[in-house]
């Protein structure tokens, strides 16, 4: 279908649309935003700053994309966001631009954000991410891909949810969470495997055992951080996706690995 821009609409001189782009009553875009091939703006949706959209995106009302930092250590520039190819934004959504002068805040492709959430300054947000209503990430978290937050979880500045990972709703995280299992709590700890989550994206029955092995010598041989990393790299598996995943991921830890419960 033709690119439809409703009457009530604003689209700022400069703006960039690609084809097939439907811009609903009363949604803004702003002046440097490029939005790509059949993107979707609600009513009253807002995409402003520095932004780019990739095809085939959808933003519902009210949401804002695009918008100043909330860091007050700003001091200007032209930071951005840069956002991949089909991803859907709830209503009330707000993913704001990156605080140094030229960074930015980054979402992949196919990710699903519910309302009312936050993805704030210089976050790198990979791929395939389920993120329930009123989930809130605090300014440079990294989640990798195909990872679920649960409703109303808040992650702290910095910190990383590996891949495959599901945090509970109302979680706390405030140290990183290693991929392929569920973190619940204030603050928030490793609780089990993410065996039905894995299960999903087609993890083979050894690729799950390899996964049980991690989780015993990570959070249940009573060994500490140090010791659980050596005997991982030891380990007969240790060539394995699954072991390199949680080894590189270690590797880069800034705030440390959640403990186990």
């Amino acid at each position: 279908m033709p690119t439809v821009i409703h009457p009530t609409a604003v689209v700022e001189p400069g703006a960039e649309l690609g084809a097939d782009v439907d811009i609903g009553p009363f949604a803004y875009v702003g002046p440097r935003v490029r939005l790509g091939d059949r993107t979707r703006l609600h009513h009253h949706a807002s995409v402003e700053g520095n932004t780019v959209l990739g095809e085939a995106c959808e933003v519902f009302g009210y949401a804002c994309i695009g918008g100043k930092t909330q860091d007050l250590k700003f001091k200007g520039g032209d930071p951005g966001v840069r956002i991949g190819a089909r991803n859907v934004f709830r209503e009330y959504f707000t993913v704001h631009a990156a605080t140094a002068a030229e960074g930015f805040t980054t979402v992949g492709d196919d990710n699903t954000f519910l309302a009312y959430g936050h993805i704030a300054h210089d976050c790198v947000v990979g791929n395939r991410i389920v993120a329930s209503n009123a989930v809130g990430l605090a300014g440079h978290v990294i989640v990798e891909d195909d990872v679920v937050l649960g409703a109303n979880c808040g992650v702290h500045q910095f910190c990383r949810i590996g891949a495959y990972a599901m945090v509970s709703a109302y979680a706390k995280v405030v140290q990183d969470i290693v991929p392929f299992f569920i973190a619940d709590g204030q603050p928030a700890i490793i609780r089990a495997l993410n065996k039905v989550g894995l299960e999903r994206k087609g993890f083979t029955p050894e690729r799950l055992d390899r996964v049980k092995q991690i989780y015993r010598i990570l959070f249940r041989d009573g060994l500490n951080r140090t010791q659980a990393l050596e005997k991982l790299k030891a380990h007969e598996h240790v060539a394995s996706e699954e072991f390199q995943r949680i080894l590189a991921f270690a590797e880069v830890s800034e705030r440390g690995i959640a403990p186990g419960a």
